[in-house]
Formats: structure tokens, C-alpha cells, sequence
């Protein structure tokens, strides 16, 4: 799934296909020990507007924060990649994300991650502090 993931054609179709649904549930089943996988996936499809739509109507962002927390390094990396794909497609997303707890583990793992997930993790924070600091109107 992750290599006909890749092309961009594919991320459609697998959407189409109701791909979103049960990679969700791979990431609520840790004896399936498919969470990387089904992260990764999530990750990809999360590059595409159909993707964005249904991974936030599959309510993710929950879950994605608490493997902020809780998950591997792969996991992560792959969480903070999927909420920054939904956070440039639509700002409330990012807002979601913090007001569920996901500063601390994004300013942890721009610490410690590899070079990808630091600069998503970081990429994430400016996100946030430039929310805290816009006007409300």
C-alpha cells in the first residue's frame, strides 16, 4: 500500500477506496503492530487535498497528538508529518493539535528526532506561537 501510496494519482484512488477508515483503526490496535505502517501511509496520503478531508472527518488529530506523546520515534516523525500536512491545509488544525497537548511533545522531539521530524516538529511550533501571537478579531 505505502509504494501505490506514492504516486500522486494513487492517493486519490486509495481515499476513494476508503483507505483512511482502517488505517485509522491500525493505529488504535498495537498488537497488530502495524502503527509505523499504517503512520506512514497517513503521512503520504495526508499530501493530498482528499487525503486532508478525510483524515480530519476520521477525527485523527487526537490520536495523532497521542502518539506525539506515547509512540516510537518512527511514530513521531510520521504524527507530526500528517499534522503538519492538515495545519498547512487548514490553520484551525494546528489549534486542535496544541489545545490537546501537542507543544510538548513537538518541542521534545525537535530536540531529540531525526533532522526530518525536528524540522516538522519545529515547523509546527512557529505555526502555533504565530497563532498565539495573531490578532483576534
Amino acid at each position: 500500500l505505502f509504494n501505490l501510496s506514492i504516486y500522486q494519482g494513487n492517493k486519490s484512488r486509495a481515499v476513494k477506496a476508503g483507505i483512511v477508515p482502517p488505517l485509522m483503526q491500525l493505529l488504535t490496535d498495537p498488537a497488530a503492530e502495524m502503527v509505523d505502517e499504517a503512520l506512514a501511509i497517513l503521512a503520504i496520503i495526508a499530501t493530498h487535498q482528499e487525503g486532508i478531508i478525510a483524515i480530519v472527518q476520521a477525527s485523527a488529530i487526537p490520536m495523532l497528538v497521542d502518539l506525539l506523546r506515547t509512540g516510537s520515534p518512527r511514530n513521531k516523525e510520521n504524527a507530526a508529518a500528517v499534522l503538519l500536512s492538515l495545519g498547512t491545509d487548514d490553520s484551525s488544525h494546528i489549534w486542535t493539535a496544541q489545545r490537546l497537548g501537542a507543544s510538548v511533545p513537538l518541542s521534545e522531539l525537535a530536540q531529540t528526532g531525526t533532522t526530518r521530524a525536528r524540522r516538522k516538529a519545529l515547523l509546527l511550533l512557529d505555526q502555533m506561537n504565530r497563532q498565539k501571537q495573531a490578532p483576534l478579531w
